[in-house]
């Protein structure tokens, strides 16, 4: 890539660790493209007063507007909204086409909440932002994990398995990732046992059927038993899968791979990938956030912004 992009950095909740993170792998990330921090001088100042490290001269900034007291661990409303404000600059320099993909550190749901922000978190804002609907998928190279359900009660996931839902949800998979063999887990254990424990996998059958045959090719197999789907002698043949819902695809991919993988959103007029962790209250401020993570989603979206 004869010149580097510019990718846009929305800070996180600056309560937690995210700006930890971004300022400590700047040395790193500026080889790799030409990061634009959404956040301003004043409050950048402050954090790196209580990080108790300097700021890097070449550290530039989109100057996202606001000003309270960082409070490391507390969930405030104001470092809610702030958030909020910032990965908003994010996705405008995105849309302006003065940033070529969009990185984002965590947020907290509870100050988004507390800020009265009618959004789940970032991919349910995109997705209402932008008027389509993303898909979020998590990973790294050796396993990827896209959701159909997100943050939903689990006592809703079965009735939000509809045919029509999950035939778009896999087309539109198809849009982002149109090589791969990916596998789609029932829902039930054992998927179902023809019906002994749950006839949902039905559903999921006739889904896989038509978008299968709509593509000219089985790019999509399942339903997979979910108990066996991330074994060793599964994950050769397969690293990509659909999970039904969250905790579902989760759970493995972070007992496997939890520091390196990263949140990818799919299906969007924009790039945006992010770190796969959240606001780590516990650490904030003390030194001791990993940056594995962030580093990998930066290396993503470059990825992304090359194919």
């Amino acid at each position: 890539m004869s010149k580097k992009p510019t990718i846009a950095i929305s800070v996180g909740d600056l309560n937690g660790v995210g700006i930890e993170i971004a300022l400590k792998s700047h040395k790193r990330v500026k080889k790799l493209c030409k990061p634009l921090y959404c956040i301003n001088k004043n409050l950048l100042l402050q954090a790196a007063k209580k990080l108790k490290v300097k700021i890097p001269k070449d550290f530039k900034l989109h100057e996202t507007a606001g000003d309270f007291k960082i409070e490391a661990g507390k969930v405030s409303k104001k470092s809610g909204l702030y958030s909020y404000h910032s990965f908003m600059d994010a996705l405008k320099l995105c849309e302006n086409k003065k940033a070529d993909a969009c990185v984002t550190l965590p947020i907290h749901k509870e100050a988004w909440m507390k800020a009265g922000l009618a959004y789940k978190g970032h991919t349910d804002l995109m997705r209402k932002h932008f008027d389509k609907e993303a898909i979020m998928m998590l990973g790294c190279p050796e396993m990827f994990v896209a959701l159909f359900t997100e943050h939903i009660p689990l006592k809703d996931v079965a009735s939000s398995l509809t045919y029509k839902r999950l035939k778009n949800f896999l087309l539109d998979m198809h849009k982002s990732v149109q090589r791969e063999k990916i596998a789609v887990l029932g829902l039930n254990p054992h998927a179902g046992d023809n019906g002994v424990l749950g006839d949902e996998e039905k559903i999921i059958i006739k889904a896989i059927k038509s978008v299968n045959k709509k593509l000219g090719f089985k790019q999509f197999v399942g339903p997979v038993v979910p108990d066996v789907a991330f074994a060793p002698y599964f994950r050769d043949n397969y690293n990509y899968f659909v999970a039904m819902y969250h905790d579902q695809g989760l759970a493995p991919l972070k007992a496997l791979h939890f520091d390196e993988s990263v949140n990818i959103s799919l299906n969007l007029p924009i790039i945006r990938t992010s770190v796969d962790h959240g606001t780590a209250f516990d650490i904030a401020y003390k030194g001791e956030a990993k940056k594995l993570s962030y580093i990998n989603a930066i290396q993503s979206a470059l990825e992304f912004i090359e194919d």
